[in-house]
């Protein structure tokens, strides 16, 4: 099992996600984590800085294996240019990259305009996405017309020594499922062993499992709790409302039925060396092969200190 961090587009600028990502090495992480988003959820992360060029500033200081959380290569991006993307990125950090997909959300993928079709339909259109991707790493000429996607004389030339593996994120069963029969790997952000369960019976048995979530370290445990608030109640959205609402107003409208007692419930807010070891530990035991950690606001530098000095070696030990 390792401990990663988990990089987040949506509240900071280029510069602090790539220094964020050095000291994570520096902090005894193992892994990178890195969202890809057009908007951020809500106006107050304020941040959105396009992935790509990140993760190629990122692997010039960190040399940490680094994974997208994820991209969906459907809509907004497509798949013959995410192709592209990834395998330049694999590239460059000599195969340390692991890209990472979904079916996306309206709040990214609808700014091009088309449609935004239903969960099985995303599905259909990120199964030959997926396809496509993994024929164009083949280096090979391709042609293709699919039934979502057409591709002429297209051929990649710029390839890493082997393609980057395909994980798939799931939120539900049927998510899961598709993950088990087509991905290399699960990413998902829910704590639910039924997800787990379906991914590995659906041909998921022994490929690796990630899971991410969040914290809000601080020395003063009620303005962390007020922090994670303010950034992320969009987090308890309940259903398929993450899915389906299109702008971060929306999620700032549905967010105001998020109180901070549901927030600090999920998320642990505070200086408690305690709390964090044990809700690492409560993810750890689920199972997972990989677990990833955010730290929610600007003090970053105190929140790894702890991590390096205090949390990781208690996990660990």
């Amino acid at each position: 099992m390792a401990v990663g961090y988990f990089l987040s587009c949506e509240e900071h600028r280029p510069a602090e996600l790539v220094e964020q990502a050095r000291m994570a090495q520096q902090a005894g992480f193992e892994k990178l984590w890195i969202s890809d988003h057009f908007h951020p959820w809500v106006d107050a992360q304020g941040e959105s800085p396009f992935v790509w060029t990140v993760i190629g500033a990122i692997a010039s200081v960190c040399s940490l294996p680094i994974g997208t959380a994820v991209t969906c290569p459907t809509v907004r991006l497509h798949p013959a240019v995410v192709a592209h993307a990834a395998a330049t990125t694999a590239a460059l950090t000599d195969g340390r990259f692991t890209l990472g997909v979904g079916s996306g959300e309206a709040l990214n993928e609808h700014v091009l305009g088309g449609p935004w079709p239903s969960l099985g339909e995303r599905l259909e259109w990120l199964d030959e996405a997926i396809e496509l991707i993994r024929e164009l790493w083949t280096g090979r000429l391709v042609n293709h017309r699919g039934r979502h996607y057409t591709v002429v004389n297209a051929r990649l030339y710029t390839l890493p020594e082997q393609p980057p593996p395909v994980y798939v994120s799931a939120f539900g069963r049927h998510a899961a499922r598709f993950a088990g029969q087509r991905g290399d790997g699960l990413i998902t952000m829910l704590p639910d062993r039924s997800i787990v369960e379906e991914y590995r019976s659906s041909g998921g048995a022994g490929k690796p499992t990630q899971i991410g979530y969040k914290v809000c370290h601080g020395p003063d445990e009620a303005a962390a709790r007020r922090l994670a608030h303010r950034l992320w109640a969009s987090e308890q959205v309940p259903g398929e409302l993450a899915q389906t609402l299109p702008q971060p107003r929306h999620f700032e409208q549905a967010s105001a039925l998020v109180t901070e007692e549901m927030v600090a419930d999920s998320v642990p807010c505070g200086p408690d060396v305690d709390r964090h070891v044990g809700r690492l530990r409560e993810y750890l035991d689920l199972g997972y092969d990989d677990v990833y950690v955010n730290q929610i606001g600007p003090d970053q530098e105190a929140f790894f200190a702890c991590y390096a000095d205090d949390v990781l070696p208690k996990v660990r030990g």
